[in-house]
């Protein structure tokens, strides 16, 4: 016997409406949260990818500047040695004759004209100029006295000095690089060159881009901000400054600290901070700072970073909001679909409570059809949330594959040096048994060269960490092959005979980076000289020579050769018919050299193995 169903309550058209009204304000106040979360996190990305960026190019830019520096600095600093033993200054010295002198200034006269040099004069031993590049001008240094200055006291002591300071006679600063004529037990006078870097300054210089350069002390010497000049990075002790004054070393400089503040670290050669310029205001800037090699020096160089950040900002935030905007549009048109379903709903349902009073057979199929809808809409959800676990689960595994195969490349390429230095240092031990301290010290100094190498090797794992590779750059590829001997030479040692190098000239330069080719060149090497173990003739011919779209390097041996099996899937990850290889030496090469818009081509028979490196010629 069907039963009557019970009466069904259904929502009235008010109660929708009050719940509609409280779904809006509610959806109202979470789209507020998800726009500011947006714009705050948009900004915060964009900030954090336009300083690396900017970083990066500022990085580039200070090597630049440093690289310039350095060209400037090497030009002049071989004029005092040669003119140290040049004859006409030691006669100048001894005799002292006008005619003597005379013929020495028109000499340095001609040497300052041909160099980059902006004066050079003579000294006698008290220290009074007998001699000058600039004799004919009205600031002349001939008789001036220069022996209180600490790059004459310091030639004369210990043969060679290096002094930056404000020119006591032109009050133009310059670097002073001088040098004793004679030997320290009968000396004869000092050499000076002055270099002055207005030029460098002057090419340095960039609108809104400030770069200096301080001592070790912390004194601004170069600078393309002239105002700069002898301000300190930070403020000096009490006792360093005195000293400073009291030798004149910068005139009358304050010596006060420059007008940065607020240094924020980001690494240990970027940091932030802010600047105010001649004629500008207060202003935010990246600070990039590298040494300058050979010298006590630091290159800082500012680059401006409020328009660029502000700039990619706004960009961000606009393509949030691009994203954000129609998704929220989308979320409301579908609350408003959902609340016209339900007041559909309700209708409908007010409507079917009365058919069911008077089917209940029909009433009890539709509530059983219910029942299964929402059993299918469970099991999809389970279905779905199962597939997204799946999914994570690929996810994670394809990184950890990932990084398996950078460890791997790693240990691989840091192998070889290790057993360098391993070599290295059993052969230091024995010389130091023996007393060859000499040797030793050699020995010492290669296992420090290796250790900068497998610094160089970590590098790179950084480099690929930040999905970037290191920048191009000429390389003289005669001396990556002499570097990739020189690693080979212990782990080889009576072996390397078999290598029949014929060296490229000095000036044949490709584009890459020379640690990473001599890491190229160390495993084809390492693999043929393995291939010719204990074979009678034994030969590795190495050769370079120019092409049509760059330069190929061809290392051949004159081994088994390699079977068919290997070479077809020879660049393949994992494939080595050695008993402890990796597999893995050639894929890295090919990646390297591939890097460089380069390729490695492969030719092997029954008379041997030739591999050839194709790389692009440096202009």
């Amino acid at each position: 016997m069907l039963q009557r169903p019970a009466a069904v309550l259904s929502p009235t058209s008010e109660q929708l409406g009050k719940s509609a009204r409280r779904a809006w304000l509610l959806f109202a106040a979470i789209a507020l949260v998800i726009v500011a979360t947006a714009l705050t996190g948009a900004g915060f990305y964009a900030r954090r990818a336009e300083v690396a960026a900017l970083a990066a190019q500022g990085r580039t830019d200070a090597n630049l500047k440093v690289a310039l520096l350095r060209a400037v600095l090497e030009s002049p600093r071989a004029l005092p040695l040669l003119l140290s033993e040049d004859q006409q200054v030691h006669d100048a010295l001894q005799n002292k004759g006008a005619v003597t002198i005379d013929v020495l200034n028109r000499k340095l006269e001609g040497l300052v004209s041909g160099t980059k040099a902006s004066v050079l004069y003579v000294t006698g031993v008290d220290g009074f100029a007998i001699a000058s590049s600039n004799w004919r001008e009205t600031t002349s240094f001939v008789g001036n006295d220069y022996g209180f200055r600490a790059y004459f006291s310091g030639a004369m002591q210990s043969g060679t000095a290096e002094y930056f300071a404000l020119g006591n006679t032109s009050k133009r600063p310059g670097l002073y690089i001088s040098r004793r004529v004679g030997n320290a037990a009968a000396p004869l006078g000092v050499v000076v060159v002055k270099m002055e870097f207005d030029q460098l300054e002057a090419d340095w210089h960039e609108a809104n881009r400030p770069a200096y350069v301080s001592d070790d002390h912390g004194v601004v010497l170069i600078t393309s901000v002239p105002s700069w000049r002898f301000m300190t990075t930070a403020p000096l002790a009490g006792p360093v400054a005195a000293a400073i004054r009291s030798s004149q070393q910068f005139g009358n400089a304050p010596l006060i600290p420059l007008p940065i503040t607020r240094p924020e670290a980001l690494s240990p050669d970027v940091s932030m901070v802010h600047a105010i310029t001649p004629g500008g205001s207060d202003a935010e800037y990246l600070r990039l700072s590298t040494l300058v090699q050979s010298t006590p020096w630091r290159l800082d160089y500012l680059v401006p970073v409020e328009a660029p950040i502000a700039a990619a900002v706004r960009e961000m935030r606009l393509l949030a909001l691009g994203v954000v905007v129609p998704l929220l549009a989308l979320a409301g048109y579908l609350l408003w679909r959902r609340q016209s379903a339900q007041m559909r709903i309700a209708a409908e349902q007010a409507a079917r409570i009365e058919l069911e009073r008077r089917v209940v057979e029909r009433t009890h199929d539709l509530s059983l059809a219910r029942d299964r809808l929402q059993a299918e809409i469970t099991d999809h959800r389970s279905t779905e949330a199962k597939l997204q676990v799946m999914q994570q689960e690929l996810v994670q595994a394809n990184r950890l594959a990932t990084l398996g195969q950078v460890a791997a490349g790693v240990a691989h390429e840091i192998n070889q040096p290790v057993a360098t230095i391993r070599a290295y240092a059993d052969n230091a031990r024995v010389f130091l048994e023996r007393k060859q301290t000499a040797s030793a010290e050699e020995n010492l100094g290669a296992i420090a060269a290796l250790t900068e190498r497998i610094g160089g090797i970590t590098e790179e794992l950084k480099v690929f960490a930040r999905k970037g590779r290191t920048a191009a750059e000429p390389v003289e590829l005669r001396g990556v092959i002499e570097g990739a001997v020189v690693l080979l030479r212990s782990r080889f040692a009576g072996r390397l005979d078999a290598l029949d190098i014929t060296l490229p000239p000095v000036t044949l330069k490709v584009m890459g980076n020379r640690l990473r080719l001599e890491q190229v060149l160390i495993n084809l090497f390492q693999n043929a000289l393995e291939a010719l173990d204990g074979r009678d003739g034994a030969r590795v011919q190495v050769s370079a020579q120019e092409t049509a779209d760059g330069v190929a390097l061809a290392v051949a041996d004159n081994g088994p050769g390699i079977s068919p099996a290997i070479l077809k899937s020879l660049f393949t990850p994992f494939n080595t018919s050695k008993e402890k290889g990796l597999g893995l030496g050639l894929v890295i090469s090919q990646d390297i050299v591939a890097d460089y818009g380069g390729r490695i081509e492969v030719a092997s028979g029954q008379a041997g193995t030739r591999f050839t490196i194709h790389l692009a010629r440096a202009a």
